[in-house]
């Protein structure tokens, strides 16, 4: 297989980090159709369809205004990044721009942040893919399932990024109907109109019989805060991938705009029908998966299979798209000269291999600490890459804050994209996240777990971003002498 350098830094002709540049050596692969699915359903993961239980059990029907309020600040900066990619699409995204804003250390720091919660995903979502594809074909152990999944989306990522939107589109697809006809059905019933529904108690009075809106106490709300952030993280892909669409600024726009009713009708529309149709307090919420409980009390039959196969979808889905989101940071902090320069390489497809594969290698060994120790090892990774998310969107914040006055200057005639009250909702949002990530600290327990260990794994990678740096002054002042 023969190889081709990209010719510059990521981020522009002149080699400065963050800009724009024309060819980066990825090819505009995906079409406008791939990136739309994309945006709506790419990364609605098996946590809506099964973990979203455990919320409705915690906080009750105030859940919605959990989801709610996470989904308000995912909107907010959601709408800051795509200001951003619009004017300057790059495969770096946040990592690229925080880069050029904040400073090298920041887009190095953050980017590999974000480049190893993914690859811990990888691990997530193979196992939890295995579990459902061994209860189906027991012959084949669960390893065995688990190696199959990640093989098959390696290839599929491996053969072009068109490979890896085609099955995105089609994933995200079936997630997109099944939830749109779960919130129509589920609707029907709750309004007596669905056809040999036999749930006569359905209706809006379960939102606040049970204990009332508040069951759990108005603490609640927070605790279901915590439970309900990590299902939105990945919204944000859609702003890597829009580097190698036919129209990266079309893309993005479009997208940006999209996310307020996405989560309404995905998250809030689907968990409003579910609390209409059961108790919050009904044990089979949790014991069989929010979706699988609310459509076996209006006589769906085999709910539970039919979800089984939806679930194993949001899987295959989050894996492929996990994987090309690691490949692609990796590819762009190659370019920046903050990873190894294999992965700023692309073949004659435009596919960054050597980016793929590094990021794929560390999933399989995190698959492997998953069976070998999950208990130790294994939860010591997903534990310290918990509060990432949150760590991405404090970036995208803060760099928004800088950015915006670049663009400015450089380049005001791509400023198409704008966040509503800059500065003051910018700032808001920032003051949500500080709060909730201080919440998780206050709240004990697995929460400040996650909290404590990514921000030393935060730590380690901002020492390493500063000591690199340091050489590098160093290197270059050697020269200058």
């Amino acid at each position: 297989m023969t190889t081709q350098p990209t010719l510059a830094k990521e981020g522009g002709a002149t080699g400065n980090p963050g800009e724009s540049q024309p060819s980066d050596g990825l090819k505009a692969g995906l079409k406008n159709r791939h990136l739309s699915m994309i945006a709506i359903g790419g990364v609605i993961g098996a946590g809506l369809f099964v973990g979203s239980g455990s919320g409705i059990a915690a906080a009750g029907p105030a859940i919605l205004l959990s989801y709610a309020l996470v989904g308000t600040m995912v909107v907010f900066v959601m709408r800051m990044l795509g200001e951003m990619a619009a004017a300057r699409p790059s495969s770096g995204s946040f990592s690229a721009y925080a880069d050029q804003a904040l400073g090298r250390w920041a887009g190095f720091t953050i980017g590999w942040l974000y480049w190893f919660f993914w690859v811990v995903v990888l691990a997530v979502e193979a196992t939890a893919g295995a579990v459902i594809l061994e209860s189906w074909i027991p012959a084949v152990p669960q390893w065995a399932w688990a190696l199959i999944v990640m093989v098959v989306l390696t290839a599929t990522n491996l053969a072009s990024v068109s490979s890896y939107g085609e099955f995105e589109f089609w994933f995200a697809g079936i997630k997109v109907v099944a939830i749109a006809a779960f919130v129509v059905v589920g609707l029907l019933a709750v309004f007596g109109v669905l056809p040999g529904s036999d749930n006569p108690g359905a209706g809006f009075a379960h939102l606040t019989d049970a204990g009332g809106f508040l069951p759990m106490g108005a603490g609640a709300i927070l605790t279901g805060v915590l439970m309900v952030v990590f299902s939105f993280m990945g919204s944000e892909i859609v702003t890597l991938a829009a580097g190698e669409s036919e129209d990266p600024q079309k893309a993005v726009t479009k997208a940006t705009n999209s996310v307020i009713w996405r989560i309404g009708v995905f998250y809030l529309g689907s968990i409003f029908v579910v609390l209409t149709l059961l108790p919050w307090n009904d044990k089979s919420i949790v014991e069989k998966g929010s979706y699988v409980a609310a459509l076996d009390s209006i006589g769906i039959p085999h709910a539970g299979q039919v979800m089984n196969v939806i679930v194993l979808t949001a899987v295959l889905s989050c894996l492929n798209s996990g994987l090309y989101t690691a490949s692609r940071m990796a590819f762009s902090l190659g370019r920046r000269g903050d990873a190894p320069k294999a992965f700023a390489r692309t073949n004659a497809r435009g596919v960054p291999t050597a980016a793929i594969l590094g990021s794929v290698v560390f999933g399989f060994v995190a698959v492997f600490f998953n069976y070998k120790w999950p208990d130790t090892v294994f939860a010591f990774l997903l534990n310290s890459s918990g509060a990432v998310a949150l760590f991405v969107w404090l970036v995208i914040c803060v760099t928004q804050l800088r950015m915006r006055g670049i663009i400015l200057r450089e380049t005001p005639e791509k400023l198409i994209v704008r966040m509503w009250l800059f500065p003051y909702l910018t700032w808001a949002t920032i003051a949500m996240i500080v709060f909730v990530l201080g919440y998780m600290i206050y709240d004990g327990g697995s929460a400040r777990e996650q909290v404590v260990l990514s921000l030393l794994v935060a730590a380690l990678v901002l020492v390493i971003a500063l000591v690199k740096e340091r050489f590098a002054k160093a290197t270059r002042d050697e020269i200058t002498q």
